[in-house]
């Protein structure tokens, strides 16, 4: 049984702490491909928000209930040009995915369960090292405005 297209419609989520620390995580089958969590709709309908929240538990543990750890949406979506390494996941033709950004704020000291199959380390770095690390330009960039987005 074959699995069907991607939808190229993500979601990104900055997982940091309040003093900007900010949570990497590094892709499995890809050494030094670090990135924040990412993830496609499941389905056309799914709410961008239920994405967020899905992606999160399934990448890292990190139950976002709304009350203790609430996504933060920024309104702010970028619309990229999908690596040719990935794009045999998308119908024939795809070559571009837009991608909305959230961010969740966390302790410290939260545990972090990595999904093996598409992750293999995380690391918790300054969001200035963080955002140099990231090999995806689009997360780079919103990890570099965590600052303002949070009103910092």
């Amino acid at each position: 049984m074959t699995k069907p297209p991607k939808i190229p419609i993500s979601v990104l989520v900055v997982i940091h702490t309040a003093d900007l620390q900010v949570l990497l995580i590094e892709r499995a089958g890809h050494p030094g491909f670090w990135q924040s969590v990412t993830g496609s709709l499941d389905a056309v309908d799914e709410p961008l928000a239920g994405t967020a929240t899905r992606e999160l538990f399934e990448e890292t543990g990190i139950v976002a209930d709304g009350q203790h750890i609430a996504l933060r949406d920024w309104h702010l979506s970028n619309v990229y040009e999908i690596y040719p390494i990935w794009r045999h996941r998308y119908a024939p033709g795809v070559t571009h995915n837009t991608e909305h950004v959230f961010s969740v704020e966390v302790p410290r000291d939260i545990p972090i369960m990595l999904s093996p199959r598409e992750h293999t380390a995380h690391v918790w770095l300054p969001h200035l090292a963080a955002a140099d690390k990231c090999f995806s330009a689009s997360n780079a960039e919103a990890i570099l405005q965590l600052p303002r987005m949070l009103g910092r």
